[in-house]
């Protein structure tokens, strides 16, 4: 990101922020480590959830933290309006 004198940023749309090329990233070395599950013969675990699993949490503390001022603690997904409306109408000892 680019910032001018004042701390605005200038690069506001993707067009204007450049990505890294070759030139500007390090070498990169892989490496391959294997801890084999001991949860089932194949010894597999998944690999895909890795990305979908907090963003959850992330979802439900940035409510929480956007309706701090009502006390609000989030037990349960999914959030939906309704569930919210009830949370903030609900007395502060039912929030929890």
């Amino acid at each position: 990101m680019a910032y001018d004198d004042s701390a605005q940023p200038v690069t506001t749309t993707l067009a204007d922020y450049l990505l890294p090329t070759v030139s500007e990233v390090p070498p990169i070395k892989v490496e391959l480590v294997e801890f084999p599950s001991t949860k089932n013969p194949l010894g597999v675990k998944g690999i895909g959830e890795a990305g979908t699993v907090p963003a959850a949490g992330a979802i439900v503390s940035g409510i929480e933290d956007a309706l701090h001022d009502y006390g609000i603690t989030i037990g349960e997904i999914p959030i939906t309006p309704a569930r919210l409306a009830e949370l903030i109408r609900a007395p502060s000892a039912a929030r929890k």
